[in-house]
């Protein structure tokens, strides 16, 4: 896109003035200046060789920009340079001022005829997972996020022609499961909920799990039966496993519904059980014993134990000295598998349609059921979306990966702060904050917020909103209006910040409609959509040479980064870029909207050109919303 290559062209004019000046292998770097009368990209190569010279920065500069201005009016035809201009500034920088005629009128051309360039995926194969919740209990607002972070960086890929594969990993043989089967085996609770209305993961998390953790303080034989669960659960016990997978299926399934509530889709659920019985893990050991990647303890206190040496993070138990598997040494084949160091022992089956219609697949171990399907496994890189506390253990499943692969950075942990309740919001629910300014979540102790309870209340909130200011609305498109302004809000909220940030989730703060927010972005796309709608154009070519005004060239300047931004995203695996850049674009389009006419503009090539702009905007604004799972609304 146009942006870059004004870039480009800055770039090529420093290499030539430094060539001039017989300067060889001298680094510097062209940056968007503090202030937009600086121009629009300043070169810092005057203060990097001062010393080498010995000469002030700002003399360096003036050399270099003679130089630069040379090579424009000797090497590049005016009327297609995308550099207006080049002033070396009495600080010492250099500053190019872009074309926004030339730039402009590019970027306007290849938004309206959909010639965006994308296409940096070029089909490569990607695994993403994230979600893999416990199937013990309903999502909260923590789990939302890494949720709103996979889904985005999926859509993300997806848009820019990567081979995505979206993995949804299920614990249905560990600890929290056998917590919920204790609660129905042994201390008779109902196996359905007594009001019908309670979604079965909600009965189980809320009634169930929390109950149970708080009765192992006061009857320690039920930790006993709990362990004796879990024995059944990995030996296979038919009767247990046969219940085990009744209740978790159940759990699974009102998970995926709040999941597909917020837009969010999968293609293959993993469950445990499936890898444990598939012996995967008996080969993976195997093939770690062979090439000594674990070694047995002979001696010490980790005697009889397999262990992996971490060069950081020292000695790790992978196999325990009674022979059974750490809670590590389950998650190895798994990262082997999705980068393709091992074969995939699988069959597949069809377990549920989806909102968007698409087939979401498991794992089976029935050879009846393993029709065509698509290629799950291998991929060229896979990401695994899980929060920073998990980090240390990604680490090392990283570094036991590298002594298999020649490409250790095949397999990449994505990582993301958690979200805390803010002290409002704990104290709210009952909950002993102590003072702190906030509390972490903990679905054994009950201290969270549903997922669930957080969109039915924004829902409540947008359709009261949506009423007061349209009237007119009503039944099937209030409620469709609503719910999608609900889910923006939500979505918007855990993909804007920075990903190793923490999200201080306050309930009162998240039901704003206004702001830095998915419905703002939503409010301006809707706008554009109206001002289309009443100036009733059948065809968008106005000239841009008629947009002169401050705020359009900074328009212009912003649409014709858009691929770089795109570009950067993916490079990155940092979706907020995309977060940052729409509410940004949907920042400017309402300055413009108010400080300029549109419509009633008294000079037609002027308005047609503006008109045209707007529609330029409202494209761009429709990807980016798709891109981070935001309906684009026409009227709110």
């Amino acid at each position: 896109m146009s942006f870059r290559k004004f870039i480009n062209e800055a770039n090529e004019a420093i290499k030539f003035g430094l060539k001039r000046l017989d300067i060889q292998n001298e680094s510097y770097s062209l940056s968007e200046p503090a202030k937009e009368n600086f121009g629009d990209l300043s070169c810092n190569v005057a203060f990097l060789l001062a010393k080498r010279l010995q000469k002030s920065p700002s003399e360096i500069a003036s050399i270099l920009a003679e130089q630069c201005n040379h090579y424009f009016d000797t090497l590049v035809t005016k009327s297609q340079s995308y550099v207006l201009s080049v002033v070396a500034h009495e600080s010492g920088y250099i500053n190019f001022k872009g074309d926004f005629g030339l730039i402009g009128k590019e970027i306007i051309s290849d938004i309206l005829k959909n010639q965006l360039n994308l296409d940096t995926g070029k089909r490569t194969k990607v695994i993403i997972e994230h979600t893999s919740v416990n199937p013990n209990k309903a999502l909260h607002v923590g789990h939302l996020r890494n949720v709103v972070i996979g889904d985005t960086l999926y859509r993300i890929l997806k848009k820019t022609n990567h081979d995505v594969t979206v993995l949804n990993y299920v614990d249905d043989s560990g600890l929290q499961v056998a917590d919920i089967l204790v609660g129905f085996l042994f201390l008779r609770f109902p196996v359905e909920p007594s009001d019908k209305k309670t979604k079965f993961d909600q009965y189980c998390g809320n009634a169930i799990y929390v109950k149970v953790n708080e009765l192992y303080e006061k009857d320690p034989s039920l930790i006993e039966k709990r362990k004796s669960l879990l024995r059944k659960l990995e030996s296979g016990d038919t009767e247990i496993v046969s219940f085990a997978s009744e209740i978790t299926s159940k759990v699974l399934k009102d998970q995926l519904r709040t999941c597909w509530r917020m837009k969010v889709r999968y293609d293959l659920l993993n469950f445990e059980s499936h890898i444990i019985r598939s012996n995967l893990w008996a080969k993976t050991f195997e093939k770690m014993r062979k090439e000594k990647i674990i070694l047995k303890e002979s001696e010490g206190e980790n005697i009889g134990c397999w262990v992996f040496n971490s060069i950081e993070e020292g000695t790790k138990i992978i196999v325990r000295s009674d022979g059974t598997a750490t809670y590590m040494a389950k998650d190895i084949p798994y990262a082997l598998l999705k980068v393709g160091t091992i074969e995939d022992p699988f069959k597949y089956r069809v377990f549920i349609k989806q909102w968007d219609s698409t087939d979401l697949w498991i794992t089976t171990s029935d050879e009846s059921k393993n029709g065509d399907h698509p290629i799950f496994f291998p991929a060229e890189y896979s990401v695994t979306v899980i929060d920073n506390r998990q980090s240390r253990l990604q680490k090392i499943i990283k570094e036991i990966l590298s002594k298999f692969e020649s490409k250790p950075n095949k397999y990449l942990h994505l990582s993301y702060g958690p979200v805390l309740l803010s002290s409002r919001t704990a104290t709210s629910l009952g909950i002993n904050t102590d003072y702190q300014k906030s509390t972490q979540m903990s679905g054994r102790k009950g201290i969270y917020v549903d997922a669930d309870f957080v969109l039915d209340t924004l829902y409540g909130k947008a359709k009261d909103e949506t009423m007061k200011r349209n009237p007119e609305i009503n039944g099937n498109d209030l409620d469709r209006t609503s719910e999608e302004i609900a889910i923006s809000a939500m979505r918007y909220s855990l993909i804007k910040n920075d990903l190793e940030k923490e999200i201080k989730f306050d309930l009162n703060d998240s039901l704003s409609l206004d702001g830095n927010s998915g419905p703002y972005l939503q409010y301006a796309y809707a706008r554009c959509c109206r001002l289309i709608e009443k100036a009733n154009e059948k065809t968008f070519d106005g000239d841009v040479k008629y947009l002169s005004e401050k705020i359009e060239e900074r328009i212009l300047k912003h649409l014709s980064k858009f691929e770089m931004t795109i570009d950067n995203t993916t490079k990155n695996l940092e979706p907020k870029l995309v977060a940052q850049y729409v509410y940004e674009l949907a920042t400017l389009f309402n300055l413009f909207y108010e400080i300029l006419p549109i419509l009633k503009e008294s000079n037609p090539n002027t308005s047609k050109a503006r008109i045209t702009l707007v529609e330029a905007i409202r494209q761009i604004m429709r990807i980016n919303l798709s891109l981070i799972g935001i309906t684009p609304l026409e009227r709110m």
